[in-house]
Parts: structure tokens; sequence; C-alpha cells
């Protein structure tokens, strides 16, 4: 993977200090990041900018929802999503202002919508987490979880954003009928969670066999414990398969001001992608800035040939959800 020169962190460093918006100093995000994983982030930015900041906290899909429903007079300046799935559907529906170009052009094109509406902070990988006493031989597909052997060892989470951005890509990759097959198949062989956490403590504790989740979950709960007490292991499926998806955490802007634009160069700057290193152990997407040193580089993961651009159909996706009976 190719990053801008370390110089780049610097630059957007300078951005948010670069004086105080003239108008109101606050801000109101939307924010579908969990408050424990951003809320220490959001302090920093308060303490560096003075500008308040005042954070709706709620999932990702409910919050494109809730935004979609306000339309142009959601009072929201900033939309921070868990996945891209959620920002794409924001602007698709033409909520979102363009990025400026020298915030954007900090990240990958990979990693960032095509039109500048939305730009990613953070990158995180799907995989599979198991107990290696249950799991003897590893699935080599996603699709390998549809075999009866898998009845009552897999968890999912399919009201999780991440989950249902990773079955947009699996739509786009494999098409709705093949997608639909295996999410009834789920519906036989998988045990439902909540969230991602939830997963990650059923295989810890010996409840559960193996699940699907974001990385960074893992590489958090070894970094309180250390990674010699954990009992479960991570996995990634074969190459270019859809369970393999790396997902960014992006930011959109509603309504352009000096203050969001500081927001958004705060999330890109030295700062803000060291926080995501090594406070949540997700990808920074800036050069210069290195991933925990425990995580396999995002150049090795053998992701699927996908435009994340493309994960902005999350109606049809929920559909199909509700159709195989997981929500």
């Amino acid at each position: 993977m190719r990053f801008r020169s370390a110089l780049a962190v610097f630059v957007v460093s300078g951005l948010f200090l670069t004086g105080c918006s003239a108008e109101d100093d606050s801000l109101l995000v939307y924010s579908g990041r969990s408050e424990a994983l951003i809320g220490p982030l959001v302090e920093q930015f308060e303490q560096a900018s003075g500008i308040d900041v005042e954070v709706r906290y709620a999932g990702s899909a409910e919050l494109a929802a809730q935004l979609l429903e306000e339309g142009t007079n959601s009072p929201a300046d900033i939309f921070l999503a868990q996945d891209a799935g959620a920002l794409g559907a924001a602007s698709k529906a033409g909520l979102l202002t363009a990025i400026p170009d020298e915030i954007f052009s900090l990240v990958p094109p990979e990693y960032s919508a095509a039109d500048k509406s939305w730009v990613g902070v953070s990158g995180r990988a799907r995989v599979l987490v198991y107990d290696p006493a249950e799991v003897s031989e590893l699935p080599a597909s996603i699709f390998d979880l549809e075999a009866e052997s898998w009845q009552g060892r897999i968890g999912i989470a399919p009201t999780n954003a991440s989950f249902q951005s990773f079955v947009t890509a699996m739509r786009v990759i494999h098409g709705d009928e093949r997608t639909l097959e295996w999410l009834e198949a789920m519906r036989e062989n998988a045990v439902i969670y909540e969230k991602n956490g939830a997963i990650l403590e059923a295989v810890e504790s010996g409840q559960l066999a193996a699940g699907l989740i974001n990385h960074y979950y893992w590489y958090a709960r070894a970094m309180d414990v250390g990674q010699a007490q954990m009992n479960s292991r991570l996995a990634q499926f074969g190459a270019a398969d859809a369970g393999n998806l790396v997902n960014v955490a992006g930011v959109g802007i509603l309504n352009a001001s000096e203050n969001a634009s500081e927001f958004v160069s705060y999330l890109l700057s030295e700062s803000g992608q060291k926080y995501f290193a090594e406070e949540t152990r997700e990808y920074p997407l800036v050069g210069g800035i290195s991933p925990a040193d425990e995580l396999v580089p995002l150049s090795e993961i053998q992701t699927p040939a996908i435009d994340l651009s493309d994960l902005d159909t999350l109606e049809r996706t929920l559909e199909l959800i509700r159709q195989a009976g997981l929500i």
C-alpha cells in the first residue's frame, strides 16, 4: 500500500490549529462510533481547538437513516461513521459537502469516496476469531461456514454496521441471490449477537468456536490482558475472499464551516492517527504513522477487489438480512 510522505502528517497537524472559526465555536457530531472508542479523541480535539463538540451516539445505520429523514434540515455538522456504507448512503442522498482538497488528498484514494464526499480516517479488517481448541481446520472461504459442521459454532452480529457492510460487499461481488443463500445458511448455523465484542467474549470463554468480527476488538483486549493470556486466535480467509473486507471508519461534512474542517483535519492529524493506531488498534490511513507492531500490515491482507463507494446500497442489504430472518 502506498502512503504519502511523513510531511503530510505535519501539514494536516497544522490545519486544525490555524485559527478558530469566527462563528459559533461549537459542532454537532453524529457518531456511529461508540463513546468508549471515540470520546477521548473528541476531548483531545476540544482541548486543542477550543471548539465545543456535542456528540450524539448511535449505530451508523441508525444515524444514516436519521440523516436521510432530516435531509438538508439536519442540525448535524459532521457524520462520523463506523463504515463506508453508511457514509455512502448519506452521500448518495446529497447530504455531504466536499472535503477540502488539502485534507482529502492525505488519504489513499481506495479508502475514500471518489467524489470527495467523505474521507476514511482509520482502517479495520474483517477477521475470523476462533478457539484453536475447537477449530482444527480453518475455513478457506466465508462460504465454507455454510457447512452443517458449523451449526451452532459460528457467531455473527447482523445488526452491526460492519457486518452489514461486509454483506453489502458480498452482494457486490457475488450478487443478491448468492448472498441470500449465505444469509439463510447463517440463520441455521450462526449464533446471533448484538456486537463484535460479545462474539469475542464468547469465543474467549469457550462458549463459541468462532465468530466474525473486526480485528481491533481482539487487539484491544490483548493490549489489556496480554497476548499470552488470549485463548482465541485470528485468521483470514483465502485470497480476495469477501470475508477479508478492509473497511474504514470515515467522516463526512454535512454543514460546511471552519469548525467542521478543523475537526476532520484533527482526525487525520498526527495526534488523531496515532490515537487510532495506539489506543484503538485500528490502521492509520495517513502516511508517516505506522500501525501497532503486532498488526498484519494492510498491504499483506488479500482483500477482495471492491470500491468502498459501492457499499452504499445499505437498504437492500438490510432487506436481505431481514428476508433471511436474521433481524
